[in-house]
């Protein structure tokens, strides 16, 4: 299957309450598909604070009793994390202290509005050693 950026791969989706209480299960999802990915303990962290950080941004924005979705594209050594919520609020601005730590992190990251919903997209590759 090719998603709307062209990759294809192995997709998991996981749908939870739009709550903080809930983010531990996204950490856990990513910290453990990346490493299947055989990204580094540190490139692992990263992207699992990189998610804790764009679903913060996000759960304000959610519409009232609704769900947070996280789709994990698994693509060669990239890992494509969307997080995405119900919402008629703006995306979120680079520029902002956040942004510049999800940046720092995951390395690729975009915002968009579209269809009722504010998703924040990030891709996080490992390093392929030449050797």
């Amino acid at each position: 299957m090719t998603d709307k950026h062209g990759t294809s791969g192995d997709h998991v989706e996981l749908k939870v309450p739009a709550t903080s209480a809930y983010l531990a299960v996204l950490r856990t999802a990513a910290a453990g598909l990346a490493a299947r990915l055989d990204f580094t303990l540190d490139d692992i962290e990263d992207l699992r604070i990189a998610v804790d950080e764009a679903c913060a941004l996000l759960l304000p924005l959610a519409d009232e009793d609704a769900q947070l979705t996280c789709r994990f594209v698994l693509d060669g050594p990239t890992l494509q994390v969307a997080v995405s919520v119900p919402s008629e609020g703006p995306e979120p601005q680079p520029g902002s202290f956040a942004w510049t730590v999800l940046s720092a992190l995951a390395g690729d990251v975009e915002a968009t509005s579209a269809n009722g919903a504010v998703t924040i997209t990030l891709r996080k590759s490992r390093v392929v050693s030449a050797g």
